[in-house]
């Protein structure tokens, strides 16, 4: 009797140990789908660990657990395999490959990279080959990532397949080559006594100067509604800090009505003091929105929801950012017409609001994979921002794209590389107005459950600018040695720099950051050459080149093609004055240069006519030039009439009168031309002469 009891108690505990089996995997792929990581890891992790059930079930034969390892049963789902029919996938391969993808999403990368491996040794799910391939990224690992991903690129059969794996191959020569090239970049981890206590900091942003910055924490004294069911720990509030003399103070939480109980985070306040912020809910993973609040005072009124320019329902709009000048607000979102996860967005502020459909910034930046994290350095116009679908070093890289302010086109993004970038996440960059330093939130350090994001300040290699180049003649190639090097800022906030060139015609000279440069290059005997340079918008170190090729002053005549009078008259034509603004712009840049402007007509009419007439259209020229601003000194009109043909009467009677042969003979005698005098000499110099 005493064993028939035993056994009847055994069999209960193994039905009700199988019903929690079936409740826990059930649990657990509710929560998977709710994209509640942790719950489903928690309870996959029952189901397949026998160790964790007989720790939290009292059983008194212990042997009889062994009995009911997973491996023994098996789950219904099926898949193809190679040959086309359908294979059963055991449930043991069922939670491994759940597990794995719910700690790769859950960005605990260690964890992921265990589980993918044992699903990638059964064979059970040959995708996951890719996400094995990943996981060993995000542990540094390349080269063997690199050996899964020249397999699987063997293996595969479409060529948007074979993309997405070279993207991978080519992430990891990336990292191992930036690995062993770092910048001089100074990387800290933040203390954890301002910034990162808790269990999760991230997300800071300057509020009006670089010495006041806001953040996301999740800590104990958070704003909650009911502390029966509410951990501040578990919830992400916003705070902000100021550096004093003696440090950064004591972060202060926003309160209410910003915070709540729910979780607010990555905020920007702008310039006409407007938060804008992100808020979601645990009982709704799939969706975030974007909030604002208006600021009185530094008292909040309540926060209102954005309209559908930015938020969708049923999807994730969050992390936004507001320009300096408050006019366009920066945003990632996941909801559908973009080009693959999350993209980044822009719209357009001004006092009514948000104007106008908020606009994706397009293939360049956003890919198949999530773009976050929007920052504009409005300086230097740069775009920073976050994606693991750029080649990167692993997990989310931070990346930079100038905007070509022209054509509102964005370059193609450029990895930051290491130190800033890490095998794991990284996001969250800003950087202060003169590039010198910044902060970045990141995942990089181990911490339990894998995603503990941690506020790092970096402090940036000295950046410098310089520009070099050698002049030449236009005919020998022959470096010209003395050459005078003018280089003014645009802006005329400083002073012109004058440089000479060396015996080897070479100049160079550091540049301050910020600036547009109009650069001439002259030498006596020569015509001048201009070019521009800036370095608006580089966020590096950078070497500009600027080379000049001299032609020598010509000595005879150069023609004015396409200037046009009307019939016997003096007066300019509109055709010609465009072409004389180009005359303005050839003694602007020769500003040493005397000029004579000549005007001829051909032999038809009286000598003395045509005398009076080309005086007068050269003078039509030349008073044309200093109503633009050139010196009077600088110009000599001089009419020749008939006396200068280019082709002469004898030539002209052999052509056939009227023809279209005879007609350009005498227009080519018809002619405006100019001619350099003297360099260096006024024209009343030239006179009393």
């Amino acid at each position: 009797m005493k064993n028939l009891l035993a056994s009847i108690i055994i069999l209960f505990s193994v039905f009700s140990f199988g019903q929690s089996k079936r409740l826990w995997l059930k649990f657990g792929d509710e929560a998977f789908l709710k994209k509640d990581y942790p719950s489903a890891i928690a309870y996959y992790t029952k189901v397949l660990d026998d160790t964790t059930i007989m720790k939290e079930m009292i059983l008194p034969y212990e042997v009889q657990i062994v009995n009911l390892k997973t491996k023994e049963f098996k789950q219904d789902t099926t898949r193809k395999n190679s040959g086309g029919s359908q294979s059963e996938i055991t449930k043991s391969d069922y939670l491994n490959h759940q597990l794995a993808h719910a700690y790769r999403l859950n960005y605990d990368y260690q964890n992921a990279l265990n589980y993918f491996k044992v699903v990638t040794d059964n064979g059970s799910y040959p995708g996951d080959k890719y996400y094995y391939g990943l996981a060993l990224i995000n542990v540094k690992k390349y080269d063997q990532a690199m050996t899964v991903f020249e397999k699987l690129l063997n293996e595969s059969k479409t060529d948007s397949v074979k993309k997405l794996i070279q993207k991978s191959i080519s992430s990891c020569y990336f990292a191992l080559d930036t690995n062993s090239n770092k910048k001089l970049i100074n990387v800290k981890k933040l203390d954890t006594i301002v910034f990162n206590a808790g269990t999760s900091n991230f997300a800071p942003m300057y509020w009006n100067s670089s010495s006041k910055l806001l953040f996301t924490s999740a800590r104990k004294g958070g704003v909650i509604l009911d502390p029966e069911k509410q951990d501040s720990r578990y919830l992400c509030d916003l705070y902000y800090t100021e550096l004093k003399d003696t440090g950064w103070m004591k972060p202060v939480n926003f309160g209410r009505p910003v915070n709540t109980g729910l979780h607010e985070g990555s905020c920007v306040i702008s310039s006409d003091e407007i938060m804008f912020f992100t808020r979601w809910s645990d009982a709704n993973r799939k969706e975030a929105f974007v909030y604002m609040a208006k600021m009185k005072d530094g008292l909040f009124y309540e926060a209102y929801k954005l309209s559908e320019t930015v938020n969708q329902v049923g999807y994730k709009a969050m992390q936004p950012y507001v320009s300096f000048d408050g006019t366009k607000l920066f945003f990632s979102s996941n909801k559908p017409g973009g080009y693959g996860g999350f993209d980044l967005y822009m719209c357009n502020i001004d006092e009514n609001g948000l104007t106008g459909e908020a606009r994706n910034l397009g293939p360049v930046i956003n890919t198949t994979r999530d773009e976050v994290t929007p920052f504009y350095h409005t300086i230097s116009n740069t775009l920073f921002f976050s994606s693991d679908g750029h080649v990167g070093i692993g997990g989310l890289d931070i990346f930079k794209s100038s905007l070509n302010t022209d054509d509102s086109i964005y370059m193609a993004p450029k990895n930051l590389g290491t130190p800033i970038n890490s095998s794991k996440d990284d996001s969250y960059f800003i950087l202060d107005r003169i590039q010198t330093k910044g902060y970045f939130s990141s995942d990089r350090e181990d911490c339990p459950g894998g995603n503990c994001y941690d506020i790092y300040e970096f402090e940036n290699e000295p950046i410098t600018f310089d520009i070099s180049g050698v002049v030449t003649d236009y005919v020998t190639y022959e470096p010209i040695p003395s050459a005078l090097i003018t280089i003014r800022d645009v802006s005329q906030d400083d002073e012109p720099i004058f440089l000479i060139t060396d015996d080897k015609g070479f100049y160079s000279t550091p540049l301050k950051e910020n600036k547009q440069f109009f650069i001439k290059a002259q030498k006596k005997g020569y015509q001048a050459s201009a070019a521009s340079a800036t370095t608006k918008g580089l966020t590096e170190t950078t070497h500009l080149v600027q080379d000049f090729v001299l032609d020598v002053i010509p000595g005879n005549d150069i023609v004015i093609e396409g200037i046009e009078y009307d019939l016997n008259k003096t007066t300019l034509r509109p055709k010609s004055m465009e072409i004389l603004d180009k005359i303005y712009d050839y003694l602007i840049l020769n500003d040493n240069f005397s000029i004579e402007i000549n005007a001829h007509t051909d032999t038809r009419g009286s000598e003395k006519a045509n005398k009076i007439l080309s005086q007068g259209r050269a003078q039509s020229c030349v008073t044309y030039l200093i109503n633009k601003g050139i010196e009077k000194d600088r110009l000599l009109p001089t009419g020749y009439g008939e006396t200068r043909p280019l082709v002469s009467d004898a030539e002209i009677a052999k052509l056939i009168p009227n023809s279209p042969e005879f007609e350009a003979a005498h227009q080519k005698n018809r002619r405006t031309a100019f001619r350099v005098m003297q360099e260096n000499t006024l024209i009343k110099e030239i006179k009393k002469k």
